[in-house]
């Protein structure tokens, strides 16, 4: 692991945090990380403490686990409920409380659910089990949507009659957008997700950029990756520069990955996407081009996906999305709401915000 080194450099760390305040001044920041992963690295590792009234880090909407509607849920849990058809899943959306039921829950009572390590696991159980029809749970953002579409047309290749996807899957800018409108979210400058930046590219931050007037830069997940990242928006924001810049140069190029692009947009066109706690984000999540139509669940099985209803008054995981709270101020938060016991979605996942902050302090 010497590689790592100079990335958490004691050293390097601090001459980092010397340099962002002695950039900020008088100043703060409210910069937000959009990925679970970044969230994890600055709790897991001080950072919130080392910036302290300089900066202030709020957490995003970019756990895929956690935006899952609770409407989605609900449909999995349907169709789960039907003796024919196998749940073929991530393990961590198990536990995503829907409106009055889980796919945990579900599995209790009987339901067959298989947990996947890729989509394309899912196509070893439509084999596996032919007598069985196998519903993947699509989720995920630009970095897991090229390996769907991957995998949709590997079951095309194939032949595959019992397989087909319940799609959930979503896109970054738009959301992003979506937050800049509130003027609830009083957000300086966007941390923006390395991996996903991997795959789509640095354009997709320039409308960002350009019509709101907030600086983006993209970053690594080391601590040294953070605290780059940081200081340059603190410049940018001293310049009264509003511009989309990478600090994840060894992973991240200009245009992304243009081949997983392609196979992405072969198979998935935008459509409109329900984000949990947050409602409808126009053109914000993916459904199946009409020539993969046929691998659609909610046309195989005539399913209806509900839009989201009200929410628990007490769960603050909406605003905690949104960054306008941070999880210790939830009222449930490390009382009944644990990560054995979740009662949002953010508890759920090792990338959701109340989790992070359970395991690794309440800053």
């Amino acid at each position: 692991m010497r590689y790592l080194e100079e990335f958490r450099s004691a050293k390097a760390v601090k001459e980092l945090v010397r340099q962002i305040q002695v950039h900020s001044g008088s100043k703060a920041f409210r910069f937000m990380e959009v990925c679970g992963g970044h969230t994890l690295t600055a709790l897991r590792f001080g950072i919130h403490d080392l910036l302290k009234s300089t900066v202030e880090l709020l957490s995003g909407p970019g756990c895929p686990v956690c935006v899952s509607a609770a409407s989605y849920i609900e449909a999995a849990c349907e169709l789960a409920r039907r003796k024919e058809i196998i749940i073929a899943s991530f393990g961590d959306m198990l536990r995503v409380p829907g409106l009055k039921t889980s796919l945990l829950f579900e599995r209790q009572k009987g339901a067959q659910l298989a947990i996947c390590l890729s989509p394309l696991d899912a196509l070893r159980f439509c084999k596996l089990y032919p007598q069985n029809e196998i519903v993947f749970l699509a989720v995920g953002f630009e970095t897991t949507a090229p390996a769907v579409a991957a995998t949709v047309m590997e079951a095309e290749s194939q032949g595959l009659k019992n397989f087909s996807i319940l799609c959930a899957l979503k896109t970054m800018p738009q959301a992003l957008k979506f937050l800049l409108q509130n003027p609830q979210n009083k957000i300086d400058g966007f941390i923006c997700p390395g991996h996903v930046t991997t795959v789509a590219g640095l354009k997709m931050y320039e409308p960002l950029a350009k019509d709101y007037g907030v600086p983006c830069v993209v970053s690594g997940f080391e601590p040294t990756d953070m605290l780059r990242s940081i200081l340059e928006l603190v410049v940018l924001k001293n310049q009264n520069l509003a511009k989309v810049v990478n600090t994840y140069r060894r992973a991240v190029k200009e245009d992304g990955n243009p081949q997983a692009l392609k196979l992405l947009y072969e198979v998935f066109e935008p459509a409109d996407a329900i984000w949990r706690g947050i409602g409808v984000i126009p053109g914000s999540g993916l459904r199946l081009k009409a020539p993969y139509q046929a691998y659609a669940t909610e046309r195989r099985f005539d399913l209806r996906i509900g839009q989201e209803e009200s929410k628990n008054s007490a769960c603050a995981c909406a605003l905690v999305l949104q960054g306008q709270v941070k999880p210790p101020a939830c009222k449930l938060f490390k009382k009944v709401c644990r990560p054995e016991t979740p009662k949002g979605a953010c508890m759920v996942s090792n990338e959701g915000a109340c989790s992070i902050y359970y395991r690794y302090g309440s800053n």
